[in-house]
């Protein structure tokens, strides 16, 4: 399935990359790499454009903020989430505690390897980098406390990550039974995904509220706040880098133009006295 799916990127970076300078191969990935290079190394010197990945996450915030095993469990979370697929892409591997931990559930179930494929060093070095741009998709948020009873699942993906997820009752709930709206969430997820992978750009490739009442008239009132919710805390992050932007650059500006316009007034001042 792969090379076919390079195959069919080929095919659509011919005939539409004279016009199309964003590309998304997956929402939520399969075969991203190859087709990645494939445009590096054959259309990109000709179209200029970019390609990347579009990864779903919801936030996972620790129910005990004093608690280390809440704290781990959170971060587990959001490295089975978007970790499992981001972090070969931005560092050549899977994370550390996917291999840690699925290796030792597979050693208990009594398999002689890791359910968990394991990447050759060449494979690392050709997923690697294969990203322009971080396509990040985000709903809703969840507590995360460290499971403290066995699990009666076999092998899973849930049993694997040893949490359970929470929701705080005061949430606004929405049209479906898991999303809640919780706009701070999305900022932490945003800033999250900035200082875990070398701050990449980042294109909210998905968001949004499914249909909460039947009704016949206008009736969105909690969409539009659920939206407006979400871009305000996602306003707040790129504001900081901006911030730090415009005072890198207008703090030396202001300096200079002060002296430049001091030495200004002090020649005119000698002018004047002479």
């Amino acid at each position: 399935m792969i090379s076919y799916f390079r195959d069919y990127a080929d095919l659509c970076f011919e005939a539409f990359g004279d016009r199309v300078k964003h590309w998304v191969t997956f929402s939520d990935p399969r075969a991203h790499a190859q087709a990645w290079h494939s445009y590096n190394s054959t259309w990109r010197g000709k179209q200029q454009g970019l390609v990347g990945i579009s990864l779903n996450c919801d936030w996972g915030e620790p129910m005990d903020i004093s608690s280390p095993k809440d704290i781990e469990a959170a971060e587990r979370y959001l490295q089975f989430c978007l970790g499992w697929f981001a972090n070969p892409i931005y560092a050549g591997d899977y994370p550390q505690v996917m291999k840690d931990r699925i290796g030792k559930k597979s050693a208990e179930q009594g398999l002689d390897m890791s359910r968990l494929p394991v990447f050759s060093l060449q494979e690392k070095s050709y997923i690697k980098g294969t990203s322009d741009f971080l396509g990040l998709g985000h709903y809703t948020t969840r507590y995360i406390t460290e499971r403290n009873y066995p699990s009666r699942q076999g092998p899973s993906y849930q049993n694997d990550r040893d949490l359970v997820e929470l929701v705080d009752p005061n949430w606004p709930d929405l049209g479906s039974k898991w999303l809640y709206s919780v706009p701070w969430g999305f900022r932490r997820l945003l800033h999250f995904a900035q200082t875990q992978y070398g701050n990449p750009p980042i294109y909210v490739t998905e968001n949004g509220a499914s249909q909460k009442l039947h009704c016949t008239q206008l009736c969105d009132e909690w969409r539009i706040q659920y939206l407006k919710g979400y871009i305000n805390e996602m306003l707040k992050e790129p504001l900081l880098s901006h911030m730090q932007m415009v005072t890198e650059i207008m703090v030396p500006t202001v300096c200079t133009l002060c002296i430049l316009i001091s030495a200004v007034l002090l020649l005119l001042l000698l002018r004047g006295q002479s």
